[in-house]
């Protein structure tokens, strides 16, 4: 049961964060390029379609194996302090997402039909802070995912 909770901690934190570096390296930069109402109606759609089961499974199921890992775990002196710290570095994470990013996402959908004149607005109070944020969230999420590396190879 141990080994098994950390590889589900190990797969769902490593899905979680190629969910994350592609959002940092490819759909960000991109959505950079577009214009203001493309970026805006982009955002709202991404945020209306991430919220599903499959991402709330991945998203809670990375948190709770981490925790139980942490439990089965308590006593190995070796393998304890790296899925503490992939557990804390996934909690910093979720603080980031659920503190940062989810309140600019549902205050940008919030603003309802954006006129031509209120997307760049709407872009600038929403763009540059969630980006910031989210690159923090996506290195908390990576040092997670190899914190909970190391102890899978130190069970091993």
């Amino acid at each position: 049961m141990s080994e098994a909770a950390l590889i589900a901690a190990v797969v769902t934190t490593g899905l979680m964060s190629g969910i994350f570096l592609g959002f940092s390296t490819a759909v960000m930069p991109a959505l950079a390029r577009v214009d203001d109402r493309a970026f805006v109606d982009v955002m709202r759609a991404v945020n209306a379609a991430i919220q599903n089961g499959v991402f709330a499974l991945v998203l809670l199921g990375a948190l709770a194996s981490s925790g139980v890992a942490t439990w089965r775990y308590a006593g190995h002196d070796d393998v304890l302090p790296w899925v503490v710290a992939g557990l804390a570095g996934y909690l910093v994470t979720l603080a980031i997402t659920f503190r940062a990013n989810i309140p600019l996402n549902n205050r940008l959908d919030r603003t309802g039909p954006a006129e031509d004149e209120d997307v760049q607005d709407l872009r600038a109070g929403f763009e540059r802070s969630w980006v910031r944020w989210h690159h923090v969230r996506t290195l908390s999420c990576l040092l997670a995912f190899g914190c909970l590396c190391a102890a899978l190879l130190t069970a091993a």
